[in-house]
């Protein structure tokens, strides 16, 4: 409508039976819409809504590690880590030293580094092994963000709910489908 002063905005509101609502108070001069407040207020709570639910926490992850760790326990740590730094998390990893183990600390920058190769395609060293009294610590950081990581996340789960309603009849554990069912004989 233009600049229209405010006595007259103000009638044109009542007329239509709708509010004066303020969008830019900063603005020179201020910009206002004929609308339903009621309306208004609704739908800038859902943009915060939308935005907050669209936001990452960065949250960091801890994983505690010893020297001399089996090859197993370091696969399965290794494991959380991975899963960890797909979900966009940073990885704060601590090598805890005992006794005598303080005593080579070549052993855990060694494993820290193993780790850091083990994931170098899903994260980098955000910071470089350092000693702190009986520990040693390392951090990583994802190669993606948590907020991509959560759209990637969501895009499958959407995926995975359209197959099932196309495919309603199948089994959702493979194994279960693939196993033969068995009859009792009769005798």
């Amino acid at each position: 409508m233009g600049i229209v002063p405010l006595a007259k905005a103000l009638e044109l509101a009542q007329e239509y039976d709708l509010d004066l609502v303020e969008v830019a108070a900063n603005a020179r001069p201020p910009v206002c819409k004929l609308m339903d407040y009621g309306k208004f207020k609704y739908e800038s709570a859902m943009k915060a809504r939308e935005a907050r639910k669209n936001q990452a926490h960065t949250v960091i992850k801890e994983m505690k590690l010893r020297p001399k760790i089996d090859p197993h326990d370091y696969d399965t740590k290794k494991g959380h880590v991975v899963r960890f730094l797909k979900q966009g998390d940073k990885v704060k990893i601590t090598i805890m030293f005992r006794g005598r183990e303080q005593s080579r600390p070549e052993l855990g920058y060694r494993l820290l580094q193993r780790l850091a190769e083990d994931v170098q395609d899903l994260g980098f060293v955000e910071s470089n092994p350092k000693q702190d009294g009986r520990n040693m610590i390392m951090v990583l950081g994802p190669h993606k963000k948590k907020t991509e990581a959560m759209a990637e996340a969501r895009q499958a789960q959407e995926a995975r709910k359209a197959e099932a309603k196309a495919n309603p009849g199948k089994s959702q554990n493979p194994a279960e489908a693939e196993a033969p069912s068995e009859e009792p004989a009769e005798a």
